[in-house]
């Protein structure tokens, strides 16, 4: 009964005078449908549509102005700055940096990050770092322990303390009506702690336990170690945990120690993500300007004569252990607690009375006022000494059985060279080849973004059975770093899963073969790691993190425009240049060329045990010869 009809637009800015008057004409359907739909009752706009029509034929005979219709208005003066880049850096008078990102967000985040952790730590304040950051939020002069648990509550967000070898971070991330809060609680905490005997005492059981627990897991205490064997007895290979033996010299006194030595203005710096940057420096000068320099004050208590002799011991110890090169390769399981850094910062065979020393056939008392040796926590901090690789190989009693049939048994090595600092322009280059090589575990559930296509997946995974795990990694520091690859297997498969290893690290510097590098997954890395990059930084803590840090280390906020050009622009022949700098021992930090530097490679490895057999020995000379087969560092 009806005709499906197309109902015509008006006019269009495009159109000239004549067309719009044609174009605005009643369509002729409209009361064709009106005469054959007599008796029916219309909807009201049917009946209005003949004085529209006449509305809109007179309004297309009238003549306007032609103008070109605007479906949006355009800002003629752009902003100067992109909206990620809106960072700033303020110096207070006493050498606090305030930084901000003023982002617009729901959530706000604030930190302060200061230049401590373990790498600067001396004998008298090793394992410190890891305790300090357990007494955060804990009581003050303002509050008790309970009250300050409660304030956190109430404020709700993510408040936290971590320390990492180069920082001690107290972070916060919560509403933007709770910022004056969360500052004032981070202040509190920082400057106004009352580190009671009992807290203290707390803690270090606590860290005893945790101690006690990352040691029964290879995942996690295989990386501190390949630290320790790669930088022995200095800087960054100086335990992030608390050894065991140093918990009970660690007191108040101390703690206090440390805080004097790094609590200080000029190695603070503030950062505040999504508030305005003259906001957040008036919380800064109200919480953290009247900061000074508290000094390293003398110890007005003199060591006891256990102490003295415990010290006088570890010198001796440590002297002749610097005679010989870096830690071989033979297992032995009674001796190897006093040869790792990580448990040997203080003699656990030191007598308890002090015994006196012979010279010349003349008995001394150790506190002859000649001979006395300065109090472990007045000697000198290392704020400035360079890292200096070493190299080495260490090895852990076998891992036993495990007691489910289930659970799988397997033996764990790392792989590791000294690579390149986080300020290096090689340093994109390097975050490529580890995104390249990628990695994970023999099972995952796939999907887009899993790096199911990276080398160590289609090469090493998908292609031999008994590797459980193996995964590229790569540690940027201030002075240097370190780049390898972590691997799992079956027992009895350790020598293949060095070789294996080796391989793949020699192929990324390679220019001819199968095993080369293409242009196709170098452009998958760089999309990978830009990607990445960019969804981290959607993370209102990474990103204060991120800006607290670079502040700290570059002394500005890298833009992220800046970080995606530098990953935009390494090229093929960067990748192989900068693979065959690292993996073929050249790479030259400032504590290398001081020290001639090493080349040498670093292993730590933890067998399993096999039902019925007996664990086979893993010399370090095999070691060394394997890698080198494959053109790897230099011995």
């Amino acid at each position: 009964m009806y005709r499906f009809f197309r109902v015509r637009r008006g006019p269009t800015p495009s159109c000239s005078p004549g067309a719009a008057a044609d174009l605005a004409k009643p369509p002729p359907l409209v009361p064709r449908i009106a005469t054959m739909s007599k008796g029916l009752s219309l909807p009201r706009r049917l009946h209005r549509s003949s004085a529209s029509a006449s509305a809109s034929a007179l309004r297309s005979a009238t003549k306007f102005p032609q103008r070109p219709r605007q479906y949006a208005t355009l800002s003629q003066n752009p902003p100067e700055r992109d909206p990620a880049e809106l960072d700033q850096v303020t110096t207070l008078s006493n050498g606090v940096r305030v930084a901000t990102e003023a982002l617009p967000g729901h959530f706000s985040g604030i930190g302060v990050y200061i230049d401590a952790g373990s790498r600067y730590e001396n004998e008298g304040l090793r394992g410190v770092s890891h305790i300090i950051d357990r007494l955060a939020f804990k009581s003050t002069q303002k509050r008790s322990s309970d009250q300050m648990l409660e304030a956190i509550e109430t404020l709700g967000g993510n408040i936290q303390c971590a320390s990492s070898r180069e920082s001690l971070m107290y972070q916060s991330a919560t509403f933007n009506s709770a910022v004056p809060d969360a500052i004032a609680m981070l202040a509190e905490t920082i400057r106004e702690p009352n580190i009671t005997d009992e807290e203290v005492a707390m803690q270090l059981d606590t860290a005893d336990y945790e101690i006690g627990e990352i040691w029964g897991k290879p995942e996690l205490i295989l990386p501190e170690l390949v630290h320790m064997a790669a930088y022995k007895d200095n800087t960054l290979g100086n335990p992030l945990l608390c050894p065991k033996e140093r918990l009970d010299a660690i007191d108040t006194r101390t703690v206090e120690a440390y805080r004097r030595a790094f609590f200080k203005p000029e190695r603070i710096v503030v950062a505040f993500a999504g508030v305005p940057h003259a906001e957040a420096v008036k919380y800064a000068e109200r919480y953290f300007g009247d900061m000074q320099d508290p000094g390293i004050t003398t110890s007005t208590a003199q060591p006891s004569p256990a102490e003295q002799a415990q010290y006088m011991q570890q010198q001796q110890h440590q002297q002749s252990q610097s005679s010989h090169p870096s830690l071989g390769g033979q297992r032995d399981p009674s001796g190897l607690m006093s040869r790792l850094p990580f448990l040997k910062n203080m003699s656990t065979s030191a007598q308890q009375n002090a015994t006196s020393t012979t010279n010349n056939n003349n008995t001394v008392s150790p506190l002859d006022p000649n001979q006395i040796i300065p109090h472990p926590l007045d000697q000198p901090v290392p704020y400035n000494q360079p890292s200096h690789y070493t190299g080495g190989y260490l090895t852990l009693p076998p891992l036993p059985i495990p007691p489910s049939p289930m659970l799988p048994r397997l033996s764990h090595i790392h792989l590791a060279f000294e690579s390149l600092p986080i300020d290096h322009p090689d340093i994109y280059a390097l975050a490529t080849l580890q995104t390249l090589l990628g990695g994970g575990g023999s099972f995952s559930a796939g999907g887009p973004g899993k790096g199911m296509y990276s080398r160590l997946y289609t090469n090493v995974l998908n292609q031999h059975g008994w590797v459980e795990s193996c995964l590229a990694f790569n540690h940027a520091y201030t002075d240097s770093g370190l780049f390898g690859i972590s691997a799992s297997c079956a027992p009895g498969f350790v020598p293949r899963m060095l070789d294996t290893m080796a391989r793949e690290l020699s192929l990324l510097g390679t220019e001819t073969g199968l095993g080369r590098l293409t242009e196709i997954e170098v452009l998958r890395a760089k999309n990978q790691l830009r990607s990445s990059l960019l969804m981290n930084l959607e993370s209102r803590m990474v990103e204060l993190e991120d800006l607290g840090r670079q502040v700290q280390i570059h002394g500005r906020r890298v833009p992220v425009t800046e970080m995606v050009g530098n990953i935009d622009r390494v090229t093929i022949g960067d990748l192989r240049r900068v693979a065959r700098m690292v993996f073929g021992g050249e790479v030259r930090n400032p504590g290398s060329v001081e020290g001639g530097g090493q080349g040498a490679p670093t292993v730590v490895l933890q067998q399993g045990e096999e039902e019925g057999m007996r664990v086979k020995e893993f010399p370090w000379s095999e070691v060394q010869e394997r890698i080198a087969r494959w053109g790897l560092g230099r011995r």
